[in-house]
C-alpha cells in the first residue's frame, strides 16, 4: 500500500494531465473549454482515481460532456501512464462534482435570509417600546393625589 504523499503527487499529477489533454489534446466537440477538471482523487494502493469536474452550460451540455469524457477515457489514462512513469497506471473514473449546485443552494439560502432581515428591520423600525418612555417605577405620594415623591 502506497503512502498518502504519494497518492495526492499522483492525484495531483492526473489533475494536470488531464486537464491539458483536455484542451489541447482532444478534438472532441462536446469537451470544448467548458469543462474544468475541479479535483482528483486516488485509492490508497494506487489502482483508482476518480477525477471531478464541472461543465459551464445547461443539462445538455452536461450530458454531452460527460459521453465525452467516458469515450476519451482510455486517451487520457495511456496520457496519464506516460506522465506518470508507473508501474500500473490507475483506472479514471469522470464524476460530476456538485460544487456549483451546492454554491446555488447556498446562495439561495443567504438570499432568504437577507430578506428574512430587511424584514426585521423595516419591522424594528416601525416598532415602538411596550411600555412607557420610562419603564422604572416611582414611589407615589402619601397624600392620595398621585403626586410623585422626589
Amino acid at each position: 500500500m502506497a503512502d498518502n504523499a504519494r497518492a495526492k503527487r499522483l492525484a495531483d499529477l492526473i489533475r494536470e494531465v488531464v486537464a491539458q489533454k483536455l484542451q489541447r489534446g482532444i478534438k472532441d466537440p462536446r469537451l470544448g473549454s467548458h469543462v474544468t477538471i475541479t479535483d482528483t482523487r486516488v485509492t490508497g494502493d494506487l489502482r483508482e482515481a476518480t477525477v471531478f469536474y464541472t461543465v459551464y452550460g445547461d443539462d445538455e451540455d452536461r450530458k454531452a460532456a460527460a459521453a465525452g469524457l467516458e469515450s476519451a477515457k482510455g486517451i487520457l489514462r495511456s496520457e496519464v501512464g506516460r506522465a506518470a512513469g508507473i508501474k500500473f497506471t490507475p483506472t479514471l473514473t469522470f464524476v460530476a462534482d456538485a460544487l456549483p449546485e451546492t454554491a446555488r443552494t447556498i446562495e439561495d439560502l443567504l438570499d432568504k435570509a437577507r430578506a428574512s432581515d430587511a424584514k426585521v428591520r423595516e419591522a424594528a423600525a416601525r416598532a415602538s417600546y411596550a411600555g412607557d418612555a420610562d419603564p422604572y417605577r416611582k414611589p407615589v405620594s402619601d397624600n392620595g393625589t398621585g403626586d410623585v415623591i422626589g
